[in-house]
């Protein structure tokens, strides 16, 4: 059976701590000021009837994507073997179809050459410390922070003048591994898995609890579902 990966987010389990956030950025060298992972929060009512919201934010990898059926290149698609919404950066001429198509605002434009602020040459203390720019010469890397293993699938840094996404972390995924954003959830709110394994984790909590997902009444089907309110059982 093909698969169909998508993510339940625990929000009873969230603490809102943005380790997902860091280590999307991390895993992906993604550039400054462009989030693939990301959060909506806000603070209702007058005090002391306050409620606080969190809550995580991403691709969620439509079933019946609009960025999809909007690029006229095919650089977005659905991967046929995982049902992922994926990028090919090759194919992109950058024209932001998928950009105003997309409800959720999750897709990034790089308007400029990604990271050239990084490579710093001076030292913080002179003699005492490396410079941005003498640590990834020695590590053998464009910056220190620049991961490899990210270009297995994908351009591990996008070029100026295309767009760019959460791609679930494909590049582990087809290794068998987890999104680097579930992997470094410390509370373990983030459940990824084949949704039509009715075994799988995502699927066992589906069934468990109701859910919701973002913009339902758009019709575009997200595989990123939410389970449980912020700070209620």
């Amino acid at each position: 059976m093909k698969k169909r990966y998508g993510m339940v987010i625990d929000l009873h389990k969230c603490v809102g701590c943005g380790a997902c956030d860091l280590a999307c950025k991390n895993e992906n060298n993604t550039p400054e000021g462009i989030y693939w992972s990301s959060h909506i929060n806000g603070t209702t009512g007058v005090f002391p009837n306050v409620t606080y919201s969190y809550m995580p934010t991403l691709c969620n990898h439509c079933e019946d994507a609009p960025c999809v059926r909007s690029c006229p290149t095919s650089a977005m698609h659905k991967d046929k073997d995982t049902d992922m919404t994926l990028h090919t950066a090759s194919k992109c001429i950058g024209c932001k179809s998928c950009i105003l198509a997309c409800p959720y605002d999750v897709i990034s434009y790089n308007d400029r050459q990604p990271h050239t602020n990084k490579a710093t040459k001076d030292s913080l203390i002179a003699g005492g410390t490396f410079s941005e720019k003498e640590l990834g010469d020695k590590t053998d890397t464009p910056f220190p922070y620049y991961n490899a293993e990210r270009g297995k699938t994908y351009p591990a840094i996008r070029s100026k003048g295309i767009v760019e996404k959460c791609t679930f972390c494909d590049h582990r995924v087809k290794d068998g591994l987890l999104p680097y954003c579930v992997n470094s959830c410390p509370s373990e709110a983030r459940i990824f898995g084949d949704l039509n394994d009715v075994n799988s984790e995502p699927s066992k909590l589906l069934k468990q609890y109701p859910s919701e997902v973002l913009k339902a009444h758009i019709g575009t089907k997200p595989k990123v579902f939410y389970i449980r309110k912020f700070n209620k059982v």
